[in-house]
């Protein structure tokens, strides 16, 4: 009877920011002139949480939204709203049709409930649609959904316990504020009882904030809102919408440490990775040729790696904060990321080592209020001299790496029987990421080009080059062929050399092609007219910082290259009697304490030398370190796109 009675509290609880009727607020929205460049604009936005003290949480969200284009019209001729079944149950309680003429309809089409769109990951995930029809640019769609559960499935129960977050009588709350269409107002409201300790904190911008005790129910109600929020539109490259846009963190976990702790437990509770046999005999079988400590970790983790498919179709009890068991992976071979760093783990404690599960947020940063903000599992290894060290089998398939180096600068949580803070990746030296490109070539009286040219890389950036040999062996050289051929198709490829894709652990990748380009300086009596080719960016793939647009002249946020790296390109020309300059860039040097760029020509006799070297010392920058990265990414163009004109 008391359960009742609450749900019939949260449910006839009116939604308290919305004082005017929804035809005022219509009207008064605005249309397309208002919001030039926009399909729609949301009037309102409100949720209201109710959370029991088991840590399950009704959730009521009400939102009105204005079509202001066709396409607006298209977008909302549906109402989507995505769950899985497994951890969350979805009712959509009320869809009504505000017309352009004033008049209203509420639909009363069936809810259809169809398995979502997936790719690679072939999950429950699913969706409750309503169809709303035809629309017109001046009509608003009004929706209320009740919904219960949370994001992330735990095991299977009976009755309302599989809605139950997994931290028990835990709540917490991921809640952006912003969007890709205008909103009028958006509010966020929970109450939840005193006795749960609620931290939060906003991110990124303000929010005008309530906190008032019901004290008739012995609750405290947050109120938390934003009116007039407009879409940010950011450059290429930069940080992840959360990084800098404004949102609010809450939850009533008490610090990471409580966090880490848990799950430790709930994984060792399950068993998720206790070895069986025949993943034991495995091991045996794969470290006979280890000779030592490092040797041992690199084995079993490059295999995981390389062995186990990413593919999300294994299923049953664990899933999401509790991970698959060593029975489950092994016999599959597939899984997603923490699929394979649970049998990682149980594969290193087979062979001796501590080893346990952590979490990360790919892409994204981690704020210090320990609200979920994981997408990503890895592992952890405990050294014999007690460091803990990270291993990702989901990132480094073929890469020489342990930890991929395109995750550093990012936020983790170890799961550790003693409990951990949350950490951040440190940042990978350049030098470990080195892309060394050298030439040797002579251009003919007749202006065919003749040479030789050479490509090694580590780190990531030998990961980068690999990405050539994805296809299968028998086509690996038309695929270096092809590398050649797009700087330029009549390119006449006398040889290639190239290291042994399959073992590649054994050295870092080198690339040796021979060839002949026919015709490729312009050549008079008078004239040379040419640009050296290795400023034609040959594996450009390894160069990711040639991907962020160097037209944006200023930053107001920061933004994030593939990985630090370390790049040199080195060719020396032999040329017919040209001589004089005509046209011949100068040198162009950046300085700063992260990026460094020197480039210049020597012209001595017949001998034309190019040298570029490029250091990017970290993977996230600050907005105000744009201006010398900028610079670099400009002069290396400039070397690009500049002609080369001598005379005798």
């Amino acid at each position: 009877m008391k359960k009742k009675s609450l749900l019939l509290f949260f449910f006839v609880l009116p939604f308290f920011a919305f004082s005017q009727n929804i035809s005022e607020l219509i009207a008064k929205a605005g249309d397309s002139k208002t919001f030039s460049g926009y399909d729609q604009v949301t009037i309102f936005d409100s949720t209201y949480s109710y959370m029991e003290d088991n840590g399950l949480c009704h959730v009521n969200i009400h939102t009105l939204t204005k079509v202001l284009t066709y396409k607006g019209a298209s977008n909302n001729s549906v109402v989507k709203i995505n769950y899985d079944p497994l951890s969350a149950y979805v009712e959509i309680r009320k869809v009504i049709v505000h017309r352009n003429d004033g008049k209203s309809e509420v639909i009363t089409n069936p809810v259809c409930d169809y398995v979502a769109p997936a790719r690679a990951i072939y999950w429950g995930a699913s969706q409750k649609m309503v169809e709303v029809g035809h629309l017109e640019p001046g009509d608003a769609v009004e929706v209320e959904f009740y919904r219960k559960g949370y994001t992330y499935a735990l095991l299977q129960t009976d009755d309302d316990s599989q809605y139950i977050p997994p931290m028990r009588g835990h709540f917490y709350d991921i809640v952006p504020f912003w969007s890709s269409q205008p909103i009028l107002e958006k509010v966020y409201r929970v109450s939840i009882l005193k006795s749960k300790e609620m931290q939060y904190s906003i991110y990124n911008g303000e929010l005008t904030t309530s906190v008032v005790p019901d004290a008739k129910n012995d609750r405290m109600i947050y109120t938390f809102s934003k009116k007039n929020i407009m879409p940010i539109s950011v450059p290429r490259n930069t940080l992840a919408m959360s990084d800098i846009a404004p949102k609010l963190l809450l939850s009533t976990s008490p610090d990471w440490e409580a966090k880490s702790l848990w799950f430790y437990n709930v994984n060792e509770d399950y068993g998720s990775f206790d070895p069986t046999p025949e993943v034991q005999t495995k091991v045996n079988q794969l470290l006979k040729p280890a000779k030592n400590e490092l040797d041992s970790i690199s084995i079993l983790t490059h295999w995981v790696a390389d062995e186990m498919r990413y593919s999300g179709i294994s299923m049953g009890e664990g899933e999401g904060f509790t991970l698959h068991n060593a029975k489950m992976n092994f016999t599959d071979r597939c899984g997603v990321c923490k699929d394979k760093a649970s049998l990682l783990i149980a594969m290193l404690r087979a062979a001796g080592f501590n080893a346990y599960a952590a979490m990360t947020m790919a892409g994204e940063r981690i704020d210090r209020i320990p609200a979920d903000q994981f997408n990503h599992s890895v592992t952890v290894v405990q050294r014999r001299n007690g460091q803990y060290e990270l291993l990702d089998p989901t990132w480094v398939p073929r890469v020489r790496e342990l930890w991929s180096s395109a995750e550093q600068q990012q936020g983790y949580l170890m799961g550790l029987p003693e409990g951990a803070d949350l950490m951040e990746t440190p940042v990978s030296s350049s030098k470990n990421h080195y892309l060394y490109i050298s030439g040797k070539s002579e251009i003919k009286a007749d202006g065919t080009l003749v040479g030789e040219l050479t490509v090694t890389a580590e780190g990531q950036s030998d990961a980068a080059i690999r990405g050539i040999f994805k296809s299968r062996y028998s086509e690996w050289k038309n695929a270096l062929e092809l590398e050649l051929l797009r700087i330029d198709p009549r390119a006449e490829i006398t040889s290639i050399q190239n290291t042994d894709e399959l073992r590649y652990l054994e050295q870092p990748v080198k690339i040796t092609y021979k060839y002949t380009i026919p015709n490729y300086a312009i050549v008079s009596n008078t004239a040379i007219i040419f640009k050296p080719l290795l400023t034609q960016n040959v594996f450009r793939r390894a160069m990711g910082h040639l991907n962020l647009d160097a037209n944006v002249e200023k930053r107001i946020y920061g933004f994030r290259d593939r990985c630090s790296r370390l790049m040199t390109i080195n060719e020396t020309i032999t040329l017919p009697k040209y001589t004089k300059v005509i046209q011949l860039p100068e040198e162009k040097t950046v300085e700063s304490e992260t990026v460094t760029y020197n480039g210049k020509y020597t012209l001595k006799n017949r001998t034309l030398t190019l040298e570029q070297k490029a250091d990017f010392g970290k993977r996230i920058y600050e907005a105000d370190e744009w201006s010398a990265f900028r610079d670099a990414v400009k002069a290396q163009n400039s070397f690009t796109e500049t002609f080369i004109i001598l005379e005798k």
